[in-house]
């Protein structure tokens, strides 16, 4: 997982003495630093700039989710350790304060998630103009993907961060800096995002059916986080169960860094009924969630040897979903179009439709052994129970379950304590604390829209 860097060798640091004396004459050429995150106009300026600058979106987009990068494994991992999907493995005080929900705003993992979905999204708003202009008869999905990948950075922000996110612009190559905006206001952003995308796509190519049902499903998402379950049910009717928009993964370009952190490191462990609240992932024997433990015959077969995590407790439960360090990793689905459904039938109280969603789901999901023969289980709490676990297994570590938890908050009354992990925590005698969303990083602080306070949140609520 990390290297050692080599010893730099006299001679090379002569030379870089050297040449640091031999520019002092020029202090401000020695100290002037090109910022990596922005792309000067004149490089991208043409069809093949334009393209670059899109492919390189999706990269983005990537990394922020389930590839990660060289400081941080990326959202969909901490978006689950924070909720009950994950259980922390190793020693890093950042990930533990993740995991019994006690975040400093100097988390350094959660700092670079924070730049990569900036990133991502930024990209994607320079991606659109620049296609616009050097490639005006190009596909419109390339456009419209672009649009998603803005509006899918931005609904993972406001379901994960407090009241007080920042949405940094980007013009002709200059960043500006953005001011706090409560979460329900960047999801308005991401919606516009999706129906501007949408509005781009008329045609019925591979690629033109692919991103137009990648933003219904983002679409519904967004109108679900919004309360406005009707309207995201109509969002996603026309999206079949069969669809799905992935992150693709390989040993040359980025692995998966879920398989990565638990399958290779076990920094992180399938978690099973966390903090007295958390499902049972690692126990209901669910075929959407297969599992084992390290060591066992059938943690051998795929490579997973060691029955301890990094930390040397035991045992590590490994998912087999992507047991391989190439396995794609969906971002939007049918299913979940077919969960929204769902939701909006149980919000408008026709509870045989509810159900029939919920088993439609099981038929078409793809999924062997998972039987369709879920019932109505009469009262409205076991209801919301059930609606919600079928959420958490098919969508299991793709950073949804943050949100999820929030809206049982916000939209069902439920307490933060009977939804989130609670209690006493598994290392060091510790205890949860009350977290119930991400603060913004300490970084944000050097933006004058902000300022210098305690917190770059403008509350914490759910």
């Amino acid at each position: 997982m990390h290297r050692r860097r080599p010893a730099i060798r006299p001679t090379l640091m002569a030379l870089a003495a050297g040449a640091l004396a031999l520019a002092g004459c020029n202090i401000t050429e020695t100290l002037r630093v090109t910022d990596p995150d922005i792309i000067p106009p004149s490089d991208v300026q043409s069809p093949a700039g334009a393209n670059g600058v899109r492919i390189g979106a999706i990269a983005r987009l990537n990394f922020a989710t389930s590839g990660g990068s060289s400081g941080s494994e990326g959202l969909f991992l901490l978006s689950g350790l924070f909720a009950d999907e994950w259980i922390n493995g190793d020693s890093f005080i950042a990930r533990w304060d993740v995991d019994r929900r006690a975040i400093k705003i100097d988390n350094n993992f959660l700092t670079d998630v924070d730049r990569m979905l900036n990133r991502a999204r930024l990209s994607g708003a320079q991606a659109v103009v620049l296609l616009k202009q050097y490639v005006p008869t190009g596909p419109a999905a390339d456009v419209a993907e672009m649009y998603f990948v803005q509006g899918y950075a931005e609904n993972l922000m406001a379901e994960h961060y407090c009241n007080g996110i920042v949405l940094a612009n980007i013009a002709n190559g200059v960043a500006t800096d953005g001011s706090p905006m409560p979460y329900n206001a960047v999801y308005a952003t991401a919606l516009a995002h999706a129906d501007s995308g949408l509005a781009l796509i008329t045609g019925s190519t591979a690629q033109d059916v692919k991103v137009r049902n990648a933003l219904r499903i983002l679409k519904g998402r967004i109108l679900l986080n919004l309360n406005r379950p009707a309207e995201a049910a109509v969002a996603v009717a026309a999206v079949p169960t069969s669809a799905r928009y992935l992150n693709y993964h390989s040993q040359t370009t980025r692995d998966n860094q879920i398989w990565a952190f638990n399958n290779v490191a076990r920094r992180y462990s399938v978690a099973n009924n966390e903090g007295t609240n958390g499902l049972n992932f690692a126990t209901a024997a669910d075929p959407r969630l297969p599992v084992c433990n390290g060591g066992d015959a059938t943690c051998t077969s795929i490579g997973v040897t060691i029955r301890s995590r990094d930390d040397g407790t035991v045992p590590v439960t490994v998912q087999r979903l992507w047991s391989t360090r190439d396995s794609s990793v969906v971002l939007a689905s049918g299913v979940e179009a077919r969960m929204i459904e769902a939701e909006a039938a149980y919000r408008a109280g026709t509870f045989p439709l509810f159900v029939q969603k919920l088993n439609q789901a099981r038929t078409e999901g793809g999924v062997a052994g998972l039987p369709a023969t879920l019932v109505d289980p009469v009262t409205d709490v076991a209801r919301v129970n059930l609606l919600f676990r079928e959420r958490a297994f098919w969508m299991y570590s793709t950073g949804h379950r943050v949100g999820d938890l929030r809206r049982l908050i916000r939209q069902y009354g439920r307490s933060s304590e009977s939804v989130f992990p609670t209690g006493a925590w598994h290392k060091n005698g510790s205890v949860y604390e009350g977290d119930v969303n991400w603060p913004l990083p300490q970084a944000e602080q050097n933006n004058p829209n902000v300022g210098v306070t305690a917190s770059t949140c403008t509350d914490r609520a759910a």
